[in-house]
């Protein structure tokens, strides 16, 4: 989920959802309540762990943080020098992810339709945005992340992306590398208020409207296709902190459009190889989830 949440276009929610651990951890979060807390005050560390299932999420927690500061660096350099071939084994990723949660729909109906063409024009519309201009304050960061994090939590909708809209992407990526506390610490805050929020709502429509609702994220992960599609043309650029000239806005093109417009490579056949390795992936992860739940 980190490794996931690091790229501007792919959710760590969907790795949740794909992995089987999605409910478990909405559910893990909503127990993070003034019951639960109060244990903590009284000092019944057992009783409040085992009712926040505390193993689980600190584990999950653990592998997110170590991925993000890990991997930022690692990313950011594939981003830079291998991008189709990034693109690629995510879209493949999130193209099978897509498959594996429509699957989960147990009836299908005229308002399940509904919902999954509704949440993939949503998707595509919000990574269809264009970058927006919004101030550095440190309130600015807190709402940001509580902007963020619904969407990292949502399967199909990038927190990542979210942030290069609201235009924190590059500042939050520097403030990991350089450990900016004052900033990390500002947006974890907006992060844990937004998670404790949104985390509830969801629950409670998954469990009320379970079909409806697994439509909708389906209909997310497919809108947000787009964003992800390994060839793009470049329609606007910005300077960043370090003075480079770097790309924030961009359309996505056929691989031989790309050739032309750009003159550059399109690694047509590595791209394929690298969806099928997405795919396979994910095929990997959703058996192993199966066998360890069944293994339970």
């Amino acid at each position: 989920m980190g490794g996931a949440d690091v790229v501007p276009g792919v959710s760590g929610g969907t790795i949740a959802f794909i992995t089987g651990i999605y409910e478990e951890l909405l559910d893990s979060i909503n127990a993070i309540n003034l019951e639960s807390l109060r244990l903590l005050i009284r000092f019944k560390l057992k009783e409040f762990w085992e009712t926040v299932n505390g193993n689980f999420l600190l584990t999950l927690f653990s592998g997110i943080l170590i991925s993000l500061f890990s991997l930022a660096k690692l990313i950011s350099f594939l981003i830079e020098f291998y991008p189709i071939q990034l693109w690629s084994f995510f879209l493949g990723l999130i193209l099978i992810s897509a498959v594996l949660v429509l699957k989960k729909i147990k009836k299908w109906s005229g308002g399940v339709v509904f919902t999954v063409i509704a949440g993939s024009i949503i998707a595509y519309l919000l990574t269809a945005s264009a970058p927006k201009e919004t101030g550095d304050g440190l309130v600015t960061i807190f709402f940001s992340g509580m902007i963020a994090i619904t969407a990292m939590i949502l399967p199909g909708i990038s927190g990542s992306y979210i942030l290069l809209i609201l235009g924190k992407y590059e500042m939050m990526v520097n403030a990991i590398k350089d450990l900016r506390i004052v900033i990390l610490i500002v947006f974890a805050l907006g992060c844990v208020a937004g998670l404790v929020t949104f985390s509830r709502i969801i629950s409670w429509v998954l469990k009320k409207y379970h079909n409806l609702t697994v439509g909708l994220l389906a209909g997310f992960m497919v809108g947000s296709l787009n964003r992800i599609w390994p060839w793009k043309e470049v329609l606007q650029y910005r300077i960043n902190s370090q003075g480079d000239q770097v790309p924030v806005f961009d359309r996505s093109i056929l691989p031989n459009q790309y050739l032309q417009i750009t003159g550059q490579d399109p690694h047509f056949l590595q791209a394929l190889l690298f969806i099928c390795m997405g795919i396979f992936f994910v095929v990997l992860f959703e058996r192993i989830a199966n066998w360890t739940s069944h293994k339970s």
